[in-house]
C-alpha cells in the first residue's frame, strides 16, 4: 500500500508539472512583496543548493508587491536554484536579485514590452548554455543533465506559472559567464491594513449538514462517506440545477456545499457565485483534479481542495472554509 501511494504521488506531481507548463492549474493568487517573501525562503534554498554553493539575496527593491500564487512563487524559486546549482556542478555562487523594472526587454522572437514589473533575476557562475539550448529551454523534458539528473519539467514548471499569472520570463546565458533567468511578475499595489473580517462559528461536524453536488455517482458516494466518517450528515444532488432546487426548499439546513467543478450545465463556480448571491451564509467549497475553469478564474474566492484527497485533506479544508477561509 505504501509503493502504491508513493507512485501515486510521484504521478501527482508529474500531472501537476505538466499543467503548469500548460497553463492550466488552479492558481491561488495573493498580494506579497516579493523581496520578503525571497528573504523568507533563503534558508531553505541555502539548503537545498547545499554548502558549497554561495546564496546572496539582492532585495533591491524592499517593496516590490506582486499577487501571484505564493506556493508556486516559491516552487519557481527552488527549481531556478537547483537549475543553477546543477549548472556550476554543486560549487559557485547564485544571486537573486528583485527590483522594479519598466519593460520586458526584447526575447527572442517577441518584442520588447513596457509595463509595470517586479523583476526577479536568479543568476549564477556556471558553463553558461549554447544558443541553440536557450530555444528550447523551457520545453517539457528538455534537459542539459546527464541521463537520471534530472526531468527537464522544473524550468518548464518556471515558464507555466509565469505566463498564467500574467507575467514573462527571460534567459541570458553566455558560454563561460554563467546564465541569468529573469522573471517579470506584474507588479501589485500594497495593501492597505488589514481589515478585521468576523469569522463565523465553527460548527461541530455532528452539528453539520453537507451537501454534496457530484454528476458522478461513484465519485458522490466516496465523498459522501468520507463525510459521514467525519461524522457529517449529507445530502447529494446530481448537478447545480438539483442543488439549487434542494437549497431553494431546505437552505435552511444546510450548512456547507461541496461541489464538483466540471458538470454538465452549470459549473461549480458558476454554482458558487449563485449561492454566494441568494444564500451567503452557506459555506461553498469546490473540489477538481484539473479544471480549465479554474485555470482561467483564478479568483472564484472560494475553498478548493484538489482531487484525489485524503480524509485529513478534507477535514481541513471543511474545517478551514467553516472559519471563513477563501484560500
Amino acid at each position: 500500500i505504501d509503493a502504491i501511494a508513493e507512485t501515486a504521488d510521484r504521478a501527482a506531481k508529474l500531472t501537476s508539472q505538466l499543467l503548469a507548463f500548460a497553463r492550466r492549474q488552479a492558481l491561488k493568487p495573493e498580494v506579497f512583496n516579493a523581496a520578503a517573501k525571497v528573504g523568507s525562503v533563503a534558508d531553505m534554498l541555502r539548503t537545498v543548493v547545499g554548502s558549497r554553493v554561495d546564496l546572496v539575496v539582492d532585495p533591491i527593491c524592499g517593496s516590490c508587491f506582486v499577487e501571484v500564487d505564493a506556493s508556486q512563487f516559491e516552487t519557481a524559486l527552488v527549481n531556478m536554484a537547483v537549475n543553477a546549482r546543477d549548472a556550476m556542478n554543486g560549487e559557485g555562487c547564485i544571486t537573486i536579485a528583485i527590483d522594479a523594472a519598466g519593460s520586458v526587454p526584447a526575447r527572442r522572437g517577441h518584442a520588447a514590452a513596457k509595463g509595470d514589473f517586479v523583476r526577479i533575476s536568479v543568476s549564477d557562475s556556471g558553463s553558461g548554455m549554447h544558443p541553440e539550448q536557450l530555444d528550447h529551454i523551457f520545453e517539457p523534458f528538455f534537459t542539459t543533465k546527464e541521463v537520471g539528473k534530472g526531468t527537464g519539467l522544473g524550468l518548464s514548471q518556471v515558464y507555466g506559472f509565469t505566463k498564467q499569472s500574467g507575467g514573462e520570463i527571460d534567459v541570458d546565458s553566455r558560454l563561460g559567464e554563467g546564465t541569468t533567468f529573469s522573471l517579470y511578475l506584474p507588479r501589485a499595489s500594497a495593501p492597505n491594513g488589514a481589515q478585521a473580517v468576523s469569522a463565523p462559528d465553527e460548527v461541530a461536524a455532528s452539528e453539520a449538514s453537507i451537501l454534496v453536488v457530484e454528476d458522478n455517482e461513484q465519485v458522490g458516494e466516496f465523498a459522501s462517506q468520507l463525510l459521514t466518517d467525519l461524522g457529517f450528515s449529507t445530502r447529494r444532488a446530481a448537478n447545480a440545477r438539483d442543488a439549487i432546487a434542494i437549497l431553494e426548499s431546505d437552505h435552511g439546513d444546510i450548512d456547507i456545499v461541496f461541489s464538483d467543478v466540471v458538470m454538465p450545465g452549470m459549473d461549480g463556480v458558476e454554482l458558487g457565485r449563485q449561492i454566494r448571491s441568494r444564500w451567503p451564509n452557506l459555506t461553498v467549497v469546490l473540489t477538481s483534479g484539473y479544471s480549465h475553469v479554474l485555470a482561467g478564474d483564478t479568483r472564484h474566492g472560494f475553498a478548493l481542495l484538489h482531487k484525489p484527497y485524503s480524509l485529513d485533506e478534507l477535514s481541513r479544508v471543511l474545517r478551514d472554509a467553516r472559519q471563513g477561509s477563501t484560500q
